[in-house]
């Protein structure tokens, strides 16, 4: 065993719960944030680089991670964002060719505080049962009536807005510039593969910050506009949503993802709410209302929209649901190229079953193109 003397560690949470284990390497701290669990087999290098994950403590159920290492083309963002880990089995060492270092090292180039040897089931059985809320890791195993006080002074995620902590500070340009269409993206999270994924359809994106204004977004005379996945309560986002409404009302493509998609809904009036556990996993089925199929998807996210004032609007359409307990998944604005769906289309774990929607997106700008010509 790589590290014989390792360091105990707890994961405390708000409602006094504790749980035992060791903290990863020689890696000593405490990190606080919202506990939330994710139960993929794999994806852990995306999932600890998604920018809808910050101020997020990890669990993962899958039993051992870091076996397959680290690769460079992997991570959905330039550093890692969740607050830190929390695992069952750590695998100090990898077997795959493709990978080029170990979780352990990426882990410490990110200043991450990860703990192991956490029975992670019954950690995950009892946030199922209580929700998700605010936690603190940390090897200082005989301090807990301060770590304590530390805690109940963590905001809680309900209200907290996050999307400034993670965009970008200035707008950047993806893509060919040659490519035939333009899009305006807001960058509330955006992860690589969304760009990548509208990249590969021709598609030149503007990246433009949160808080951006539609006028600003407007000047690069794009095709279509874009809304983001991101972390946090969509509702303190008003410059978002203020921006989505006037996406919509200019008669341009909008194609709005996650935390986007949460935004989209706010424009047009429809209330979020703080989920009890959230969507976090690579293997949430999805329905189509509108074709009748299934999807098998990666979600992310700890918000989602009202559906009964969703089924009562006169001006929006449900399009998905998860089957699981019947959330609403996906809206369209109806008499406008307008839609979004709660869960991630780039994100491919096995099924590719989503992607269809980038595609539906650029059909909505072929046709607008055709109707103005």
């Amino acid at each position: 065993m790589k590290y014989q003397n390792r360091k105990k560690a707890i994961i405390l949470l708000a409602d006094g719960a504790i749980f035992y284990g060791k903290a990863v390497g020689n890696k000593e701290g405490t990190s606080f944030g919202e506990v939330c669990f994710n139960t993929g087999m794999t994806g852990y290098q995306e999932v600890f680089t998604d920018p809808s994950y910050y101020g997020q403590l990890m669990v993962t159920t899958n039993a051992h991670i870091g076996n397959y290492g680290v690769a460079e083309n992997e991570s959905e963002s330039d550093s890692i964002k969740i607050k830190g880990l929390i695992c069952r089995n750590f695998s100090y060492n990898y077997s795959r060719p493709e990978a080029n270092d170990t979780l352990e090292n990426f882990l410490e180039k990110n200043n991450l505080l990860a703990i192991s040897d956490i029975d992670t089931r019954a950690l995950v059985s009892y946030i199922r049962d209580n929700g998700a809320m605010n936690a603190v890791i940390s090897t200082e195993v005989d301090s807990i009536e301060n770590l304590k006080k530390q805690l109940a002074e963590v905001p809680p995620m309900n209200g907290l807005e996050l999307a400034s902590k993670v965009s970008t500070k200035e707008p950047y340009f993806y893509g060919n510039p040659d490519a035939a269409y333009k899009i305006s993206a807001l960058d509330i999270g955006i992860k690589k593969n969304i760009l990548r994924n509208l990249e590969e359809r021709d598609c030149y994106v503007k990246v433009f910050p949160y808080n951006t204004k539609f006028e600003e977004m407007k000047s690069f005379n794009p095709d279509g506009y874009f809304l983001s996945n991101g972390p946090g309560d969509p509702e303190p986002l008003t410059d978002a949503i203020k921006a989505a409404k006037q996406m919509v009302d200019s008669n341009l493509p909008v194609f709005g993802i996650c935390l986007g998609h949460q935004v989209l809904a706010l424009s047009n009036g429809i209330s979020t709410y703080k989920m009890h556990n959230g969507h976090r996993g690579i293997n949430h089925p999805i329905k189509n209302l509108l074709t009748g199929k299934g999807e098998i998807t990666s979600q992310n996210h700890g918000f989602a929209i009202n559906r009964e004032e969703t089924e009562n609007h006169k001006d929006v359409e449900i399009t998905h649901v998860h089957l699981n307990d019947h959330t609403v998944a996906g809206i369209r604005i109806k008499n406008k190229p307008a839609f979004s769906v709660q869960y991630h289309p780039e994100a491919s774990p096995g099924p590719n079953d989503a992607t269809y929607l980038f595609d539906e997106f650029i059909t909505n700008i072929k046709n607008h193109k055709l109707q103005t010509a």
